[in-house]
């Protein structure tokens, strides 16, 4: 079942599986992350994808071909992945403070892609807040700012 969500979100995504990004690249590490957000509650829509895809290229100022290879191998490696820890602790090592908290940042604007926030994506992002060492008050200001550009409730 995995496998078959792994290849329905390669399809939405557009491409193979190539990939240019050596397993300890931040942004790949970063990009698996916010795959797991975008599928964690079971529905990933085309918006939530394409919403995906241009965080990538806007954060890690790639063009619209690289983001997508990015966005491949995050998703082969999320497949892979058995926990948070694999991605967090190349955050950890590669990113100061205020890189861990894009990366929060990101997650709740991938979170929120899809018109609201579950409790399956709010309690990942504070588990993957924790692991990359951001405080629970940075992470609710993160949350708070990311819902009010959002414009929901």
């Amino acid at each position: 079942m995995l496998r078959t969500l792994t290849d329905f979100i390669s399809e939405i995504a557009g491409g193979g599986r190539e990939s240019t990004f050596a397993e300890n690249d931040y942004r790949l590490a970063a990009a698996a992350l916010l795959v797991h957000v975008v599928t964690i509650d079971g529905v990933v829509g085309d918006d939530e994808m394409a919403r995906l895809r241009g965080i990538l290229g806007r954060r890690f100022e790639l063009g619209e071909d690289d983001a997508g290879r990015l966005l491949e191998a995050a998703i082969a490696r999320d497949a892979e992945a058995v926990d948070l820890y694999a991605f967090t602790s190349v955050l950890n090592r590669a990113l100061d403070e205020e890189g861990r908290k894009r990366i929060v940042e990101m997650m709740f604007e991938v979170a929120y892609a899809d018109g609201g926030l579950t409790e399956f994506e709010d309690n990942l992002v504070w588990r993957a807040a924790e692991l990359l060492n951001v405080s629970s008050r940075d992470r609710v200001q993160l949350r708070k700012n990311v819902r009010d550009a959002a414009g929901e409730e």
